[in-house]
């Protein structure tokens, strides 16, 4: 074999070059991956209590308030008096911010790591079924829930036009979801994003338990019955709550 500019002081350790392959990342890949992990289960305990505290639009008025109400004020009172009202449901966004942020810089940055390692080899089908679709979808299902966060941010948080309805009151939580909902495109779009919420949470579950150093067979199961039980539920419960208010059963 013919080595151009051979490194005469590398052959004498019996190597052919002392070059280093491709330069080192300024964040391991080890810790980018971590980071997702970590970020990634967040998001999943964070979407199982949004979705626990959505369901509560079922239960009666109390107090002449429907329940969902008073668990808006609970959150916006969450901390006080030693925090000012309103300000620890910020830090709590502020924080869900970082890890957003944080998450979308690790998949772009793995992404094209990985595709510059494999060159022009592409693999396809390995695991077939929803398992590879889930895969090969993950960039999609991202950038439609990273949408979806942004729509429902202006749309049920902030009250923003026209992204909301008309009728949006700031505090009156289930009216302005009976007011949105009852917006068909609206019904339809919040819907096709609980189906990429859970492509993207199954996957990411599954990929978790990899990420973290989850190898005992056990655990392993344990975190593939969650990867699908989990998404399954918040997504049926997410899906069912704007369809029936869209079709006028929860008014």
């Amino acid at each position: 074999m013919t080595v151009r500019n051979p490194d005469r002081e590398a052959i004498a350790h019996g190597r052919i070059t002392n070059e280093t392959i491709r330069t080192k990342p300024g964040v391991p890949t080890w810790a980018l991956k971590l980071i997702m992990a970590v970020t990634g289960l967040f998001f999943a305990l964070f979407v199982v209590g949004h979705m626990a505290g959505n369901l509560k639009i079922y239960l009666p008025d109390h107090d002449g308030a429907p329940a969902i109400d008073h668990y808006g004020e609970y959150l916006r009172a969450l901390g006080d008096p030693l925090i000012p009202e309103g300000h620890a449901l910020w830090i709590v966004r502020i924080v869900l911010l970082a890890c957003v942020l944080a998450h979308i810089y690790g998949a772009f940055t793995l992404i094209s790591r990985s595709r510059a390692s494999r060159g022009k080899f592409r693999r396809t089908n390995l695991m077939g079924g929803l398992d590879s679709f889930a895969t090969s979808t993950m960039l999609v299902t991202g950038v439609i829930l990273l949408l979806f966060i942004i729509f429902h941010i202006l749309d049920l948080t902030m009250g923003v036009q026209p992204v909301a309805s008309e009728a949006f009151v700031h505090g009156a939580v289930k009216a302005n979801m009976i007011a949105t909902f009852s917006r068909w495109p609206v019904t339809i779009f919040y819907v096709l994003a609980m189906c990429a919420l859970f492509l993207h949470l199954t996957h990411g579950i599954r990929l978790a338990a990899s990420d973290l150093g989850i190898t005992g067979a056990k655990w392993r199961q344990v975190f593939l019955i969650l990867a699908y039980i989990v998404p399954a539920v918040v997504c049926l419960a997410n899906i069912v709550m704007p369809l029936s208010i869209a079709l006028g059963w929860v008014s």
